[in-house]
């Protein structure tokens, strides 16, 4: 039982600390992830790519994706070779928008804050 009661708060420390980052920087972690999914990748990638290198399902990862991209903060091409393949990177706002991120507007919840410790 104490293992859930462990899970729910960190469940419950992660989601205070997203609507707070959501708040300071006008995207959600999910969004965040993709963005910088997309920085260290160095190239454009696939929608599929993007959710395996997320972890995100398939489609939830296309439902983020289409979010960020209406924010102006990725942009999507069409493969050179196959002209149905969507290719997906960073936008100058995208890329200023990734390096204003950080967690210095955000309190971390104390459960969380070992987890951002410097090392």
């Amino acid at each position: 039982m104490k293992s859930i009661c462990t899970m729910r708060d960190i469940y419950k420390a992660i989601s205070s600390f997203e609507a707070e980052f959501e708040k300071a920087y006008q995207v959600s972690l999910n969004e965040a992830m993709v963005l910088c999914t997309l920085n260290e990748a160095k190239k454009p990638l696939t929608s599929s790519s993007i959710a395996e290198r997320t972890e995100m399902k398939t489609s939830h990862a296309s439902k983020v994706i289409r979010s960020v991209e209406e924010k102006g903060l990725i942009e999507r091409e069409l493969g050179s070779t196959d002209k149905r393949q969507m290719f997906f990177s960073l936008t100058p706002i995208g890329k200023k928008r990734l390096e204003d991120l950080g967690c210095e507007k955000v309190v971390i919840p104390e459960l969380l804050q070992p987890l951002f410790a410097k090392k």
